[in-house]
């Protein structure tokens, strides 16, 4: 479908919101958190080649919507990429299991101790509009180290071009935003703060249609 500019002008506000904005120059690890998006491998290997930092982890288990495009997991998916980029194998860690960003933080956690990798810094590598959701489960399950944050660096359009359907994109900055006003009650998360132009454009969206990746019946009301 095409947006309108009006919808698009509120998907650009909601896909800005959900950006960090962090400037990451070195940390203990990369952690991929597993999606049907490759670009994540891509970025974390950059972050490993570019020297900021000296291991790579990969988790993610499957979802409906990568059961067929990566049939061996996401995390050994993204595995195979950054080594086929250049990253030496031995520094690839990968957590095959994790359903969910909170069991992707919480069961890294445990590997990267298990496997003696000291960590004070993480870089939590994710799509564009994950960087926010992934910030503030970070900060609640894993609150003892800094945790920086890191994507592809495509703007709202072009990302929208690469995936081609802005229907499931503005879908998934919608459902994204939700999740971080309603986890925090239910203990995934800390709060974040929504602008007020953030959160009209979230409800203008909503009442658009694009509501398919909502959780919870009471979820249009953000």
């Amino acid at each position: 479908m095409r947006l309108t500019a009006a919808e698009r002008a509120d998907a650009l506000l909601v896909w800005e919101y959900h950006r960090m904005g962090h400037r990451v120059e070195s940390a203990s690890v990369a952690v991929g958190l597993g999606s049907h998006d490759l670009g994540v491998a891509d970025v974390a290997a950059r972050l490993y080649l570019d020297g900021v930092v000296p291991r790579l982890l990969f988790t993610g288990a499957n979802s409906p919507t990568t059961r067929v495009s990566m049939p061996r997991g996401e995390a050994v998916h993204y595995r195979e990429r950054a080594v086929a980029l250049g990253v030496p194998a031995s520094h690839v860690l990968v957590e095959p299991n994790a359903t969910n960003t909170g069991e992707n933080i919480t069961v890294s956690r445990v590997l990267l101790a298990r496997e003696g990798v000291a960590v004070t810094s993480v870089v939590l590598v994710s799509k564009p509009y994950e960087e926010r959701r992934a910030y503030a489960t970070a900060r609640r399950l894993w609150p003892d180290v800094e945790v920086l944050c890191a994507s592809d660096e495509l703007g709202f359009e072009e990302y929208v071009a690469a995936i081609g359907d802005a229907k499931k994109v503005v879908d998934m900055l919608v459902g994204a935003l939700q999740r971080l006003v309603v986890y925090p009650e239910q203990g995934f998360m800390i709060a974040q703060k929504v602008p007020v132009e953030v959160d009209a454009a979230f409800r203008r969206l909503c009442a658009a249609g694009f509501t398919s990746r909502l959780v919870g019946a009471s979820a249009a009301q953000g």
